[in-house]
């Protein structure tokens, strides 16, 4: 109604003698006049688009995944947006000039049989209509009215997912929305996974060990409660910065940093206290390494010293840690629980046999279903940064390998270098 009340004023000051508002075929004029105009208003403002998907959705009935969602922001979607507001106000003037006009003459049409001073006052309505065939007339103007309301409604329905659905550009956008919320949702898993799996595997073993010797070896129950505690503290500590992530996420102050590798120490004594024997060889300038590779390398040592304790229990861990060649190498290797013969086979009794020395008494990990989900997100770590991880099984050695490029990521100025070997870690 704007657009045509502006083009009924601007009319007559262009034709002569145009009045729009009492001659029809001038209001014609005016009418399609006025769709330009629209079209134009669909394609300088984009937030038309959602006001008409609210339509379509509220009276078409078209569903909602077919339809575009937010502002038009290309052009090729405004100009596919002008097209549909264009039909749109096309079909709703033909209805709403129907509507009322329509009507009116087929009330007249339905009484003139029965009211004579109604066929004086109508002189222009044909004498054939003046009998029976006027009622039917009538009723046959309200069905036309009806069907045309009704075909518009079809047709704008079919029309709408073509022009008010996405583009390629809107589907792209989506997608892009799409894996940035998968991406999010995977790296939210997977710190929660390494951060707090580790601990819970660590106290679960402590906690058995404790329960079996509590009779026996009071003293050594109140140590392995002590390294329960301990390693609790660490797990909440971890879990606040998984939750920093999140909070990052939704735009809020960030939590506490995530760990580097300059935490390993401390990680390998939690791993140690839960009665898994490491030893430790870290090369090269692993404390200088930028702060990504540190933080995805601490999680990857993390996530292979909690696989060797679900899945092997108290055997013997052998961590390398070696920057050279542009890359920093983590491997980590355990002897697979009841393995058949061999070195694999010794190595685990004697890891067992230590770790029931420190512990009082071997601890026997727990059969688990499912799993997996370490070692993907190992592999996405990896990944993330341009390298690689493989985990295999040979000759009765579980083997987990990283290798995470340091090209582009850079080493940090201090100097000093230095390797370790034994039971501890290297100095470095």
């Amino acid at each position: 109604m704007p657009f045509f009340l502006l083009t009924s004023v601007v009319v007559p000051l262009v034709g002569d003698g145009a009045d729009p508002f009492r001659d029809v075929g001038w209001q014609f004029v005016a009418f399609g006049g006025a769709l330009p105009l629209a079209a134009l208003a669909a394609l300088l403002f984009p937030l038309l688009r959602p006001l008409e998907v609210a339509a379509v959705r509220s009276l078409c009935g078209v569903p909602a995944e077919r339809l575009a969602d937010g502002p038009a922001a290309s052009w090729a979607a405004r100009r596919r947006t002008a097209l549909w507001f264009v039909a749109h106000l096309l079909a709703g003037g033909i209805v709403s000039g129907m509507t009322l006009s329509a009507p009116p003459a087929a009330v007249l049409l339905l009484l003139l049989p029965f009211a004579a001073p109604l066929r004086h006052a109508a002189p222009g309505v044909p004498e054939i209509l003046h009998g029976v065939l006027g009622p039917l007339a009538g009723l046959a103007l309200l069905a036309l009215v009806v069907g045309t309301a009704w075909g518009a409604g079809l047709l704008l329905a079919r029309v709408a997912p073509v022009l008010l659905g996405p583009t390629p550009a809107d589907r792209l956008a989506a997608a892009e929305r799409r894996a940035a919320e998968l991406a999010s949702r995977n790296r939210l898993a997977r710190e929660l996974h390494d951060a707090v799996g580790h601990a819970l595997s660590a106290v679960t073993l402590q906690a058995g060990a404790a329960r079996r010797v509590l009779d026996t070896d009071p003293e050594f129950a109140r140590r392995a409660l002590a390294a329960i505690e301990e390693t609790t503290r660490d797990a909440v500590a971890e879990l606040d910065t998984v939750l920093g992530l999140l909070r990052e996420e939704n735009g809020s102050e960030p939590g506490a940093p995530a760990p580097t590798l300059d935490g390993l120490e401390a990680l390998l004594d939690r791993t140690r206290a839960a009665g898994v024997p490491v030893e430790a060889t870290v090369e090269g300038p692993c404390a200088r390494l930028a702060p990504v590779v540190s933080r995805e390398a601490y999680r990857i040592v993390q996530e292979g010293l909690s696989n060797a304790l679900r899945h092997a229990g108290p055997v013997p861990v052998r961590l390398h840690l070696g920057v050279g060649e542009g890359e920093l190498l983590i491997r980590v290797e355990n002897p697979v629980a009841g393995a058949g013969a061999g070195v694999g086979a010794a190595e685990a009794r004697a890891g067992a046999a230590g770790a029931g020395a420190a512990a009082g008494a071997a601890v026997d990990p727990a059969g688990r279903p499912g799993g997996g989900r370490g070692l993907r997100g190992i592999e996405e770590r990896a990944r993330l940064l341009g390298g690689a991880a493989t985990a295999a099984e040979r000759d009765g050695v579980w083997r987990l390998t990283a290798r995470l490029p340091l090209t582009g990521a850079g080493i940090g100025t201090r100097t000093g270098t230095g390797t370790g070997t034994g039971t501890g870690t290297g100095e470095w």
